[in-house]
């Protein structure tokens, strides 16, 4: 089951995709008494039994309910003002960690024992089809990284790796834009990850029962038709599991917060010349099962 963020006519609206995923049903049509407002807001408060009122209608499609068609509807990303700022694991795919070693400074860079982990400010996080707002004024070394999104379903602290699916609401695709002049720089990554437009996820939010856990996607990248990064989520240095366990042990994770699990070889500063993006380009991401997130760099 996919959930979906989406303007039809001015109007914005949540929805979940039907099975040959060519309409998008509207969830509150289908919800007696429900008016969400967000798909935050349906993470919080949904029921288990509503749950599964929603399966029952991907599976038995009909016209009881408003529905659109997918091609007719604007898409944004399915959670566009995040309750924190998004967490991210830093290099998180062994064959990404050997080219972050080459791509930066040695001086700037420091290979730690513990996972890596940092913030990336997303007030306002695109959908596939939105623009890029590349700041080449700023940094003319702008990057792409595809990374799976988990999307956390309900509030924990201290949860075991065996626990951590019960706190899974789903996983989307997203794709943490970096300005790498301006990460080396300032000497941490928060600025240079978290320019407006930088955060891009979509083009839905899979719920977890949709994939077995533990989760092994693959997942790759390509620039105009080029592919350049190309995995599977079995790769992940630290799996999921490990990822929620390791940071519920200091911190409280709540329904909607997002974390960007890190990145496969291949951005861009890891070639030789380094290929980065440039005005015009168009990024495309994608992770099986979930869909792909497709953007251009203006």
């Amino acid at each position: 089951m996919k959930f979906i963020n989406f303007i039809y006519e001015g109007s914005k609206n949540i929805g979940i995709l039907s099975k040959n995923e060519a309409y998008i049903i509207e969830i509150n049509s289908i919800l007696e008494g429900r008016s969400f407002k967000s798909i935050v807001d349906l993470i919080k408060n949904i029921s288990n039994e509503e749950i599964l009122k929603l399966k029952e209608v991907v599976t038995s499609f009909d016209n009881n309910y408003k529905i659109y068609e997918l091609e007719k509807v604007k898409l944004c990303a399915p959670i566009e003002n995040p309750i924190h700022d998004v967490i991210c694991v830093g290099v998180n795919y062994r064959d990404h960690l050997e080219e972050t070693k080459r791509g930066f400074d040695k001086s700037n860079f420091v290979e730690v024992e513990k996972t890596v982990y940092f913030s990336k400010r997303a007030k306002n996080i695109i959908g596939s089809g939105e623009v890029i707002e590349g700041r080449f004024d700023l940094d003319e070394k702008i990057d792409y990284e595809v990374e799976l999104a988990i999307i956390i379903g309900k509030e924990g602290k201290n949860i075991s790796k065996d626990k951590a699916e019960e706190y899974i609401f789903g996983y989307s695709i997203f794709n943490d834009i970096s300005s790498r002049d301006l990460q080396q720089l300032h000497g941490q990554w928060y600025i240079g990850k978290s320019l407006d437009t930088y955060s891009v996820m979509g083009p839905c939010i899979l719920y977890k029962d949709s994939v077995k856990f533990p989760i092994e996607m693959d997942i790759s990248s390509s620039l105009n038709g080029e592919i350049r990064q190309k995995s599977n989520t079995k790769m992940l240095i630290k799996d999921i599991p490990s990822i929620i366990e390791e940071l519920s042990k200091g911190m409280t994770l709540e329904p909607g917060d997002i974390i960007a699990t890190g990145t496969p070889a291949g951005v861009g500063m890891g070639f030789d010349p380094p290929k980065f993006m440039k005005k015009g380009d168009t990024i495309s991401c994608e992770i099986s099962e979930i869909g792909r997130l497709i953007n251009k760099v203006e």
